[in-house]
């Protein structure tokens, strides 16, 4: 839960950072500008705090690694609720809108994830799981979202998410892909490549070659 609470204020400040013009910029996200991925951001606080008041009674069925499943291929913005996204995020029209609505029910959906019961347990996406998983499943959420944020930022945009939630987001994507990425990959290169959001270089290649990682891992 602290890693939630770390990963989700990082992100929040990276968009309240963020000048004007870079809202038009592309995005990690295939087909997306980074506004559509602000605009996404608030879609999910408000799922996070959709989650928190659902209560199950019911044993769990995933934890915080199975809570994802890997697709067959990566997204190409071309699916109607990403479509959905794009056109919610251009009816804002400005960016200091998506920022105060971000921050508005972002906000409320950290003190939420402070104030909850790890222990409880919630329903989501037709899962139960415990609210510490449910938190822990966001870390992963919140930092490849953040590693979006800022892919095609000009140097000197805002800082990167913090070491430990990419530490632990590397080890969730190993443990999903049931092998290790090569110990000379850093923790945000492992992610960025086994993820598919960009493509390994040739000595990359090389080592990735030597694992029994399937890549890319295509996350949903």
């Amino acid at each position: 839960m602290d890693l939630f609470s770390r990963a989700w204020t990082a992100l929040r400040t990276a968009v309240a950072e963020l000048p004007d013009p870079d809202f038009a910029r592309p995005s990690g996200c295939a087909g997306w500008l980074v506004r559509d991925l602000v605009c996404h951001l608030i879609i999910d606080a408000q799922d996070v705090l959709i989650t928190l008041v659902t209560p199950a009674a019911t044993e769990p069925t995933v934890d915080a690694v199975t809570y994802w499943h890997l697709q067959d291929r990566p997204p190409t913005g071309e699916d109607p609720l990403d479509a959905l996204t794009v056109r919610l995020a251009a009816a804002y029209g400005e960016p200091h809108l998506l920022r105060f609505h971000l921050d508005d029910v972002g906000s409320a959906a950290g003190r939420a994830a402070e104030l909850a019961d790890p222990e409880a347990r919630v329903s989501t996406r037709d899962e139960v799981l415990t609210v510490g998983d449910y938190l822990g499943a966001y870390v992963l959420e919140w930092t490849l979202h953040h590693l979006d944020l800022i892919a095609h930022l000009p140097d000197g945009g805002p800082a990167q998410p913090p070491a430990e939630c990419l530490a632990r987001c590397r080890a969730m994507l190993e443990e999903m892909a049931g092998a290790a990425f090569p110990a000379s990959f850093t923790d945000r290169d492992a992610l960025l490549v086994g993820t598919g959001r960009r493509a390994p270089t040739h000595a990359e290649r090389a080592e990735l070659d030597d694992t029994e990682l399937a890549l890319p891992l295509v996350i949903g």
